[in-house]
């Protein structure tokens, strides 16, 4: 209602399940009807702006324009919005922002209903919809296999070659060059690949922000004695706790793991944020190159049941099982013994307090460099 009342072109709403899994055609329909009850039978579509007139909204409205051309100005300064993405700029705001807004609901200081208050004792389980990770990549293969098989060969690589002699040259218009080929039935895959030729691959630069989350707990008992718990464990170990931050597979949704890892990092842990789309060989092999006791895995598109596994059997690969393994995101208490069964040691879902997080899995280094001593 908030987004009609502002004005929006399109409207999404969230099915009640999407923090905990893909949402299944019962929350579907209930996220669907919402639209309709506020589009049928609240009557507020009919106005074009029912908040006109109003003091408060204006004044608001006013102050959201301001802010935002003071950001604006700076993006300017920088020589443009490209600039500003390709220095990391752009994802050091959105991250600053989130890490501000976390702390604030794991401190309390914003309440969100049912998950810092008013929560119930014991929830109830939520039916979730299952995906069978392997047979969806399994029936894709197949498809793309049959795409291929089909299409004019000839022709494809013909337009694929006009695609990459226009990123070169600049002569002639990208896109038509693009959607030219993809009507041959080139792949997204193939097309990125013809262009990446001339203009190699971005790679987001790989920085966290510092100080935001600390900012607001500060001061906080359990904030301080885990601090405590954390400069006690550099004492006796020589160093301190290392993570390494992991997305894998095609998740490319890291707001959350960010968020941890600037979290983390304020509380004194040595953290390591490993790069988007990663293998869980090639995340295994650098979480021994830096040394660290664990790999947090932040999952927000379905892949944990296949990727943690894989990262656990990768790191047993190349001798480094006594690396633990932990995992958070968008995981469904469905999967929880799955999980643990192959090989992770804590497992963090929605409404999880960083804090209560990063206790736990300062206890679960302990006990495993307990068992390599002994």
């Amino acid at each position: 209602m908030a987004a009609v009342f502002g004005g929006t072109q399109s409207l999404h709403t969230n099915a009640l399940d999407e923090a905990i899994a893909l949402p299944t055609e019962f929350s579907s329909r209930i996220a669907r009807n919402t639209q309709l009850v506020i589009q049928e039978e609240t009557h507020i579509t009919n106005v074009i702006d029912p908040w006109a007139g109003s003091y408060m909204m204006e004044k608001l409205t006013q102050d959201l324009v301001d802010e935002a051309w003071k950001i604006i100005e700076e993006v300017e300064s920088m020589g443009g919005m490209t600039h500003a993405v390709e220095s990391g700029w752009a994802k050091m705001k959105i991250e600053g922002c989130a890490a501000d807004k976390q702390a604030r609901i794991d401190s309390g200081k914003d309440v969100i209903v049912g998950v810092n208050k008013y929560k119930l004792a014991k929830e109830d389980m939520i039916d979730i919809r299952d995906i069978d990770n392997n047979a969806v990549r399994d029936s894709q293969i197949a498809r793309l296999k049959t795409v291929r098989a089909n299409r004019d060969s000839d022709q494809v690589n013909a337009a694929l070659a006009d695609l990459t002699r226009c990123a070169e040259t600049g002569e002639g218009n990208l896109l038509d060059f693009a959607v030219k080929a993809m009507r041959l039935r080139a792949t997204v895959g193939e097309v990125s690949d013809a262009m990446e030729k001339i203009f190699g691959r971005f790679r987001a630069t790989q920085q966290t922000v510092s100080g935001v989350y600390g900012a607001v707990v500060e001061g906080m008992a359990s904030w301080e004695t885990l601090k405590a718990e954390i400069a006690k464990f550099n004492d006796e170990e020589g160093r301190r706790p290392r993570i390494m931050i992991a997305k894998l597979g095609q998740d490319g949704h890291d707001r959350g793991a960010k968020v941890v890892a600037t979290a983390f990092a304020d509380l004194g842990f040595d953290i390591d944020v490993g790069p988007l789309f990663q293998t869980p060989e090639e995340a295994a092999r650098l979480a021994i190159e830096n040394d660290v006791h664990a790999i947090g895995v932040s999952s927000l598109a379905a892949g944990h049941k296949t990727l943690l596994p894989a990262l656990v059997q990768a790191l047993k690969d190349q001798g480094a099982d006594d690396i633990i393994v932990f995992a958070g995101g968008v995981i469904p208490p469905q999967d929880y013994d799955f999980l643990f069964a192959a090989g992770a040691k804590a497992i963090f879902g929605p409404g999880t307090r960083i804090e209560d997080s990063a206790m736990t899995v300062l206890a679960e280094i302990r006990k495993a460099r307990a068992q390599v001593t002994a």
